[in-house]
């Protein structure tokens, strides 16, 4: 029963960080990879006019929920204008204002997007009313309905063979009808669909060109099929918006309001640039309040990251300690001595690290067995081991430093306690169970180490680690499966192999 209760438990604690770390990869759109770059647009408008000398008040269309891009940051440069922003729904505007306005004027706009779309779109308008048309206009456009509806499947298929239809080469006599004194293939569509009770809307947006500049917008239509809107271009009828089409607006009316100026025009331009991924997804996180600072190291100082950085993968090392242990028979010194000792082999490098692990570990046993001869108190003894290995430790930085060996100047970062406390351990181990025991926990700690810090060096791990720190549940339960584990271990296997050839 004990078994099945912490099964359950380890299954549960595993899925709380599974379930965490696809929310933060899949939702909160942190990166898997190491510095995982990912592709950022700005774009700007420049808009400019000519103001006659009192108050100017200008208004400029500005995106509001893009589909398919995640706008990330706005700045507005105008000098000397005072800035509101208004409406919403896809018919978002900036409003600059000023006293007193002569000359020449320009403001910008600039927006960093992204794609990947979290932000809702319009909401659904209401069913049109039939337009009133005259007669002759009426009966074409209703026999064009009645024949594109028999032909089509749903709200989409009926827009879009309509569409197609308007854009036709060589029209039929209903098409020809209506296209007589229509101001605009886009208005013709959207009143031709309101007679059919479909709500439609013109939308505005850019192609996105890298380094591009005096980008002209581009007109297409956005028909609502009572679940979602789905976008078709007027020219062909064909569903579905190019990836890199960047809505601008939704909606009629004008893209720039002006009173007290004349001549307004507006400059489009756009520039793609590499950002790291991380920082896109902490942008994110500001732009649309979302619980990425609380679940991630990243807003803590950087100090704090730094030794979040080495924590993390403490638990990790435990779980190597276990794994080769319990299941693989190797002998340690304790659990957290081989662990803290690859923390320090990160800093020397496992060359070095090696090479100065055995000599203190060499001349600290010589220095314990005479020690051992002066019949010393265990508190005092270790005391003295201490302080050899503190003066063993600071013998090798100057010897290093005088030979231009700079990588082993890194041997005072090695545990000192740690060390300390090997040794007197394996001098235990020695007088008790002889020589070779000793050495063999000695090389057991260090194969643990070697092992633990090829794993610690890898990017991806330590990129896992400090970024999903979540995922520390997941070898949280695997420690605790594993601490029920009472099988044979596989150096047992080996050890016994002669006993196995007789049985059978």
């Amino acid at each position: 029963m004990q078994l099945r209760q912490l099964g359950l438990l380890s299954l549960t604690i595993a899925l709380a960080g599974l379930g965490l770390f696809y929310y933060k990869a899949a939702v909160l759109g942190l990166p898997l990879q190491p510095r995982e770059r990912t592709s950022v647009w700005t774009v700007e408008a420049r808009l400019q006019f000519e103001a006659k000398g009192g108050p100017a008040r200008v208004s400029l269309r500005i995106p509001d929920a893009p589909p398919g891009f995640q706008i990330i940051d706005e700045s507005f440069v105008s000098s000397g204008y005072g800035l509101t922003s208004e409406g919403g729904e896809g018919k978002r505007a900036a409003l600059w204002a000023k006293r007193r306005a002569r000359g020449d004027q320009t403001l910008y706009y600039r927006a960093v997007v992204h794609p990947g779309s979290v932000s809702e779109p319009p909401r659904a308008p209401r069913f049109p009313s039939p337009p009133e048309d005259d007669e002759k206009f009426q009966a074409a456009a209703e026999a064009l309905r009645d024949e594109v509806r028999r032909q089509s499947a749903d709200i989409p298929t009926f827009a879009s063979m309509l569409i197609a239809r308007l854009a036709d080469p060589h029209p039929d006599e209903n098409v020809r009808a209506i296209l007589s004194g229509a101001p605009s293939r886009e208005e013709l569509a959207i009143h031709l669909l309101a007679g059919a009770r479909i709500p439609a809307r013109e939308i505005l947006g850019l192609r996105l060109r890298d380094r591009a500049r005096e980008i002209p917008l581009e007109s297409w239509l956005a028909v609502h099929d009572e679940s979602e809107w789905v976008f078709l271009n007027p020219n062909t009828g064909a569903i579905g918006l190019p990836q890199d089409f960047f809505v601008w607006s939704w909606g009629d009316g004008p893209l720039i309001e002006i009173e007290g100026g004349k001549r307004p025009s507006v400059d489009f331009s756009m520039l793609r640039n590499r950002y790291g991924s991380i920082e896109v997804a902490r942008a994110r996180a500001v732009a649309f309040g979302s619980p990425l600072p609380w679940l991630t190291f990243l807003d803590l100082p950087i100090a704090t990251q730094a030794v979040y950085q080495v924590l993390v993968l403490l638990p990790l090392g435990g779980l190597i300690v276990v794994l080769l242990r319990n299941v693989v028979g190797v002998a340690t010194f304790g659990t957290f001595m081989p662990v803290l000792i690859a923390l320090a082999f990160r800093e020397t490098q496992l060359l070095w690290g090696t090479v100065l692990f055995s000599f203190i570990m060499t001349v600290g046993i010589i220095v314990r067995r005479m020690l051992e001869r002066m019949k010393l108190l265990l508190v005092p003894r270790i005391a003295v081991v201490l302080t050899v290995v503190v003066f063993i430790l600071a013998v090798s930085s100057l010897a290093a430093h005088g030979a231009g060996l700079e990588r082993a100047l890194s041997v005072a970062l090695f545990p000192i306690v740690i060390l300390t406390m090997m040794i007197e351990r394996m001098s235990i181990v020695w007088e008790e169970s002889g020589a070779r025991n000793a050495l063999q926990e000695a090389l057991g700690s260090f194969v643990v180490a070697a092992l633990s810090y090829m794993i610690f060096r890898m990017e991806l791990v330590q990129h896992l680690a400090f970024v999903f720190p979540e995922l520390l549940l997941v070898v949280l339960a695997s420690m605790l499966m594993l601490g029920r584990y009472t099988g044979y271990r596989l150096t047992e296997y080996y050890r016994f192999r002669s006993l196995a050839k007789e049985a059978t």
